[in-house]
């Protein structure tokens, strides 16, 4: 089992950043990818981007040169660093564990709202 724990979501004006992180525990030995998805009113879950154990990212056309994935093996931690936030962005956002065994666990969300 693994569990995943996302924060650092909150309110932010058009233009602005927000940190998210996503904190795992449990059997994360295992790790194959970490990814961030987000689901906005009314529509489906959608991948924003993910990095691999080996440190390799990639990212939704949607959020490139915008927002950044990154990891601290120390902390167990995912992070999500979006700049250049858009209205459009304003989702809840999850994140995701995947194993080599292709086990996969959803963290519970945390809510994103860009507006002025």
């Amino acid at each position: 089992q693994v569990q995943l724990v996302e924060s650092g979501g909150g309110l932010v004006q058009p233009g602005g950043s927000l940190r998210l992180s996503c904190a795992a525990s449990g059997s994360i030995f295992n790790m194959y990818s970490l990814e961030w998805y987000r689901q906005a009113p009314g529509k489906q879950r959608e991948l924003v981007g993910g990095i691999t154990s080996g440190g390799s990212t990639n990212y939704a056309d949607s959020v490139k040169g915008r927002f950044t994935i990154s990891r601290d093996n120390a902390k167990n931690t995912m992070y999500l660093q979006m700049n250049d936030l858009k209205p459009e962005d304003t989702a809840v956002y999850y994140c995701r564990f995947w194993s080599r065994g292709w086990e996969n666990y959803w963290g519970q969300g945390t809510q994103v709202t860009v507006s002025s």
